[in-house]
């Protein structure tokens, strides 16, 4: 890495950024200019919005008109109010406009309509937002109730009420709702202090103390903390993004289209120095992009919000800690950023990647921003939900709870960093990536191109293919209308229909209508003879290993919530109630022969074609971890898989990985049967004591079982491997880039 030939690089994409006024406008002007005009432009429309009064119609409220003994539900004066003393604000009963409905027949002799279907009726044509109900007798029932509790009887709670109609299909509605409510607990609150009265007993007797509250923000710098540390790492973020996305495009699929790249190419630059510059510039623009409008954003908040009592400006250390997160964030997103934009054909290709990026993006930020998201050890773990997490602690001042996390979520978030420069950088090491050409789909031709141009293993296009399949159709089964499971054969039933619908159909019909060679693709050859003993082994002391981390992860990481517990103990009463044969049968053997022949046969074999051993490794195991529906089994799952991944990679047959998958499994089920463990007391002290999801394994065990673990997984890296074609050809491009330049 030479840094002249970095900062020569630098400052050439500077020089060609400036030039350019659509991104010094996207970048200098638009922040300064947006959020003044955007906060204009939202006090002039409040001048112009106010709160429209609800449409309410009222029934059986004649026998409440004149009633000494019951509070006033209706505005004496005027009848299309409510008494104002039901609201706890002046003036709030214009909010809601009453209408009597009338008590008379419509013609003499005419029956009189039922007025609950009356009413009933014009709410959901729309004529009103929300009726109330008052039964006619409610009035004689609330006297004689009250006349009760006065002689000291023993009175029933009368059993007719007043009821709110309203529809939840309409805005207007909910929100008439929402106002009509508290009017009514109102009146009901009143009636109960005319009851305390007539009893003798004080009206404050129910409520003998009042509530007080003290803000101890309002003494501080964080008061308005919770807004702005809500609003400002979600600007920080998605700014970042864009400011690294537009300038990202124009150095790479920019240069492409004028013909400058491979000049910039054939220069004594290694690629490596190429990448480095262009991200220097990526990630100054996104960074003065994303400073410049949270400048202007808090300068207008401070300049209109803080004149709001209910507001208050940003918190002035929001500059320290947006401005240390804004680097490592800048990093990520110019990295990911440039990658994608080497990937395009043109600019108006790369134009199309924004929204992926942007629709991956949103979940990790909107996620931090509900009410239950907390900064724990769990949610540090999530690339940049972690950051933004971090950052409302900050800002809200818990400054020992951010720290106790911020290890975790740096390590986090630089790793992410790192990984996605590597990919950049493998992105201009690659000249079919840089100089593809640019494709147009004719769905037949292609079709037919598939078909006829079949390989002996799949492609890793069709890997990802098979691996999409499986987890639609298993989104599909998960949300389909199901019957209860009551017994083990209601799900086994499901779990051999998951199987062989969900993994094994897919599988099948992929390996015969792309591969040539069905046999290779599933890893059906025979293994090496040692092989099946040690991968049974390996099965056996590693599983005390997976015990640890299902707990770790079940109990520190992402605990499940009480309805899920309920329903693993009821999964695990129905495997504890079935024959032995018949729970290793449905959860170990047939899970051994379908999921391996999917993801360490058919999906291993197509990502070994992109020239990595452990790319191929980890891709197959996080299909085969997100194909579990609990995360917490994804989780787990995906670590088990790369072990798995790893042994049929080093034998080149999918069978050690089968007994490996199978004795696994076997072993959940057998250490989950308290009377198998009685039958064998030894067996207690190497398992040690009972947990929520199976016995616990001794510390001193999980140790020993995971060094012996790690001597097997030694001796397997020592067997030979047969590569793949790409990863010859990637082994022999990285020996002669090694070698250097031979002699002139």
């Amino acid at each position: 890495m030479r840094w002249a030939n970095v900062k020569l690089i630098l400052a050439r994409e500077l020089r060609d950024q400036m030039r350019d006024r659509r991104t010094m406008f996207m970048i200098a002007v638009l922040p300064v200019l947006l959020y003044p005009l955007l906060g204009m432009s939202l006090f002039q429309m409040a001048q112009f919005m106010e709160e429209k009064p609800s449409r309410v119609l009222v029934t059986g409220v004649g026998g409440l008109v004149g009633r000494e003994d019951l509070p006033a539900l209706l505005d004496p004066g005027e009848h299309a109010r409510f008494d104002a003393r039901l609201f706890r604000e002046a003036n709030q009963n214009r909010l809601l406009e009453v209408a009597v409905l009338s008590e008379e027949p419509a013609a003499p002799g005419e029956a009189l309509a039922d007025p609950r279907r009356q009413a009933r009726s014009m709410v959901e044509q729309g004529a009103y937002d929300a009726a109330l109900v008052v039964p006619p007798e409610l009035p004689d029932r609330l006297a004689e109730y009250r006349r009760a509790i006065a002689a000291g009887e023993e009175a029933a709670r009368p059993e007719v009420h007043p009821e709110i109609i309203y529809s939840t299909a309409n805005e207007k509605s909910q929100i008439a709702f929402g106002r009509l409510y508290p009017v009514i607990e109102s009146w009901i609150k009143a009636v109960g202090e005319i009851n305390l009265k007539a009893a003798g007993v004080p009206a404050h007797a129910a409520r003998p103390v009042a509530v007080g509250t003290a803000d101890v923000a309002g003494q501080t710098r964080f008061k308005g903390a919770a807004l702005w540390s809500k609003a400002l790492p979600v600007v920080l973020l998605l700014w970042a993004m864009t400011g690294a996305f537009y300038p990202a495009i124009d150095l790479c699929a920019g240069e492409k289209e004028r013909g400058t790249l491979e000049t910039l190419l054939s220069s004594p630059a290694e690629r490596s120095e190429i990448v480095l510059g262009k991200l220097l510039t990526v990630m100054l623009f996104s960074m003065g992009t994303a400073a410049l409008n949270l400048v202007s954003m808090g300068l207008t908040g401070w300049l209109l919000l803080s004149r709001m009592p209910q507001f208050a400006s940003p918190p002035p250390q929001a500059i320290l800690w947006l401005g240390l997160a804004l680097v490592p964030v800048a990093a990520l997103y110019g990295a990911l950023c440039l990658a994608l934009a080497a990937f395009a054909k043109s600019t108006k290709e790369g134009q199309y990647y924004l929204m992926p990026l942007l629709l991956i993006t949103m979940p990790l930020v909107i996620m931090p921003m509900t009410p239950n998201a907390e900064l724990d050890l769990g949610n540090s773990l999530v690339p940049v939900t972690g950051i933004v997490l971090l950052l409302r602690k900050l800002l809200e001042g818990a400054y020992w709870e951010a720290l106790r996390y911020l290890p975790v979520v740096a390590l986090v978030t630089l790793g992410c960093c790192a990984l996605a420069i590597r990919w950049a950088v493998e992105q201009f090491n690659s000249e079919a990536v840089l100089f593809r050409e640019s494709e147009r789909l004719d769905l037949r031709l292609w079709l037919r191109q598939v078909f006829r141009d079949r390989r002996p293993t799949p492609t890793a296009s069709a890997a990802v293919v098979c691996g999409v399949s499986i987890l639609m159709l298993r989104f599909v089964m998960n949300i389909a209308p199901t019957r209860p499971l009551e017994t083990f054969r209601d799900f086994a039933v499901l779990a051999l229909i998951t199987q062989l619908a969900v993994i094994l159909a897919p599988l099948l019909i992929l390996t015969f209508s792309l591969t040539t060679n069905p046999a290779r693709t599933l890893l059906l050859r025979g293994p090496r003879p040692l092989t099946i003993p040690a991968a049974v082994l390996l099965a056996l002391v590693l599983h005390p290993a997976v015990r640890a981390l299902q707990v770790a992860v079940m109990q520190q990481l992402y605990p499940p919530n009480e309805e899920m517990i309920q329903l693993l103990v009821q999964m695990q009463e129905l495997f504890n109630a079935a024959p032995l044969w018949a729970a290793l049968g449905i959860v170990a053997a047939v899970p051994a022969i379908c999921e391996e022949l999917a993801f360490r046969g058919f999906i291993l074999s197509g990502f070994r074609h992109l020239g990595r051993k452990w790319r191929a490794i980890i891709f197959s195991a996080i299909f085969f971890g997100l194909s579990h529906a609990i995360l917490q089994q994804s989780i787990i799952a995906t670590a088990v898989g790369i072990v798995i991944g790893y042994l049929a990679v080093q034998t080149g047959s999918i069978w050690p990985g089968v007994l490996f998958h199978f004795v696994h499994n076997s072993l959940g089920v057998l250490t989950s049967r308290p009377e198998l463990i009685q039958q064998f007391p030894a067996l207690a002290r190497y398992l040690g004591a009972a947990g929520e999801n199976g016995p616990l394994y001794q510390w001193p065990s999980v140790l020993v079982c995971s060094f012996a673990a790690i001597g097997l997984l030694a001796w397997f890296s020592l067997l030979p491997v047969a590569k793949s074609d790409e990863e010859l050809q990637r082994e022999e491009i990285a020996r002669i880039r090694d070698a250097g330049p031979g002699p002139d």
